[in-house]
């Protein structure tokens, strides 16, 4: 059974995983990124629409994303790519989070999983 992961947690930490992901991947539409997450936390991180796409337009409001409009067949496909700040907001956000996770292993005692 795989543990999904609450909001919660998930609140804190979206901003970041949103911007990197657009970072590794140059554009991205909402529902792809939605199943991206999905797939490399293997199932355990579902973001819902209710999630996504307030933050997508908070970062676009904060000049960290901008979005392009394609059509794709009789479909319009709006795509969301980082910006030149966005590019070093996510540099600095990843930074942060990697020392949070640091912290919370020294606060919380977290020992390393052996095999």
């Amino acid at each position: 059974m795989t543990m999904i992961y609450s909001s919660e947690l998930l609140k804190g930490t979206l901003r970041t995983i949103i911007l990197k992901l657009l970072a590794d991947n140059k554009k991205m539409y909402g529902y792809e990124i939605t199943q991206k997450v999905k797939e490399l936390s293997r199932e355990r991180i579902q973001i819902t629409e209710g999630a996504l796409y307030p933050t997508l337009h908070a970062l676009e409001a904060d000049g960290l994303v901008t979005t392009k409009t394609e059509y794709i067949g009789r479909r319009i496909r709006k795509y969301y790519s980082l910006s030149a700040a966005g590019k070093t907001a996510t540099k600095e956000k990843v930074q942060e989070l990697s020392n949070f996770i640091g912290t919370m292993i020294t606060i919380l005692d977290i020992k390393p999983k052996t095999a």
